[in-house]
């Protein structure tokens, strides 16, 4: 039985709504690790917090690619990307001042875990 145009439609919407909340979780945490974390210092550059600041960024870049060239493994990059953002999210929020980046995590996390799900069934 094939699907109702308007349901493929509804699923490129998604994943077009996933790869932007990718791209501006990967600037957010990017900018926010190499221009304020740098600055403040302390606490914002200990070596597990900053570590996870940049694989954050990475999986959410390798996200967006995995999805943009349609490869059948984007719901397992999206499913890690979820958990690496949730855990970049509560970092950021237990050290504080970085709101922007923990909301572009908590997006991202969502974003990604729909789209994972979505698509293993």
């Amino acid at each position: 039985m094939n699907q109702p145009a308007y349901a493929h439609t509804s699923s490129v919407h998604s994943m077009q709504d996933c790869i932007e909340s990718c791209n501006q979780c990967h600037q957010a945490c990017l900018q926010t690790a190499m221009n304020h974390c740098l600055k403040v210092g302390g606490k914002h550059v200990e070596t597990a917090h900053f570590r996870l600041m940049l694989n954050c960024a990475e999986i959410c870049q390798t996200s967006a690619n995995f999805q943009l060239s349609s490869s059948p493994f984007h719901p397992l990059v999206c499913e890690v990307c979820a958990k690496i953002c949730e855990a970049c999210a509560e970092s950021c929020k237990k050290i504080g001042g970085m709101d922007e980046c923990v909301e572009a995590c908590l997006n991202c996390a969502e974003s990604c875990r729909k789209m994972a799900t979505t698509a293993q069934h």
